[in-house]
């Protein structure tokens, strides 16, 4: 039987852009794979936003992310999810500790990437990176426990916003070297950024992230698939659907215009309540 990072990686090999939303909870992930998509992103802004109502900002620790990102697993398994793995959570150790236990859950795919933790405060919330060099050991040791747990690795690199571009290049022609899977510029500027990390990525797919709000270049999901992208996520576009219907729905029972909201029926399928049923008849005591 195929795993689920050889199924990711097969799908990766095509000529196609794939788009990849992001989910934080069991009932998103469970719209994501109704909806028909084949790749999800178990995201850490969208588990640290519905688990806590705070921003992505090194909040979450790693129990509650790894329950998060098994809950989504376990509501979509037909859904090959790339789980969000930060920065590994400490050292080089902590980081395989975290690839180990996102294998076990059964992600397709964990995403490491080079800032620092924690968070330095006093910096508005920057992305500061670490050191070269402990940058290139935690992408190897990620790479390491990547192939032991059997998934793929998704190294990213958050150095351009304070270190430029030919830094963040250097870190992708490394993590390619040290045995990245996938490959992640974050806050490109322009094309010529996007041409030159796919250049750096040496082949390798590269994903690309559309999140609104944010101030990085985000091109067409058409142009990035002609520039050779493989990936866009979509972090947070259920989540920032989700907060303004329900929203909305509030709104309306403050004596405003009721809000759209799903009929009973569709409410039903959304949470599986006929599987409930069937699983309840089967499984009931005979009388």
């Amino acid at each position: 039987m195929q795993t689920q990072a050889d199924a990711m990686k097969t799908l990766l090999a095509g000529p196609d852009l794939h788009i990849m939303p992001g989910a934080g909870d069991g009932l998103g992930a469970r719209l994501v794979e109704e909806a028909g998509f084949r790749l999800g992103f178990a995201s850490g802004s969208t588990i640290s936003a519905l688990r806590l109502a705070q921003p992505d900002m090194d909040i979450l620790a790693f129990p509650e992310m790894r329950d998060g990102i098994e809950t989504c697993i376990a509501a979509a398994p037909g859904v090959l999810w790339l789980a969000d793995g930060d920065t590994g959570y400490g050292n080089a150790i902590n980081v395989q500790r975290t690839i180990r236990a996102y294998g076990r859950i059964g992600a397709a795919a964990v995403l490491i990437e080079d800032k620092a933790w924690p968070r330095p405060l006093g910096h508005q919330g920057a992305k500061l990176v670490v050191e070269r060099d402990e940058a290139v050991a935690r992408c190897r040791a990620a790479a390491e426990a990547c192939r032991e747990a059997g998934i793929l690795l998704l190294a990213r690199t958050d150095a351009r916003p304070s270190r430029g571009f030919d830094e963040a290049r250097w870190r992708i022609e490394a993590f390619r070297k040290e045995g990245a899977d996938i490959l992640f510029l974050d806050s490109p500027r322009d094309d010529a950024e996007l041409r030159a990390s796919i250049e750096a990525g040496g082949g390798l797919p590269m994903l690309a992230v559309n999140a609104p709000g944010a101030k990085h270049h985000m091109p067409a999901d058409a142009e990035l698939a002609a520039l050779g992208f493989k990936i866009v996520v979509y972090p947070q576009d259920l989540l920032a659907a989700s907060v303004q219907a329900m929203r909305a729905a509030l709104a309306g029972l403050k004596g405003g215009e009721r809000a759209a909201m799903a009929a009973p029926a569709d409410l039903a399928r959304a949470i599986r309540m006929p599987d409930y049923l069937a699983l309840d008849a089967r499984l009931a005591t005979p009388r």
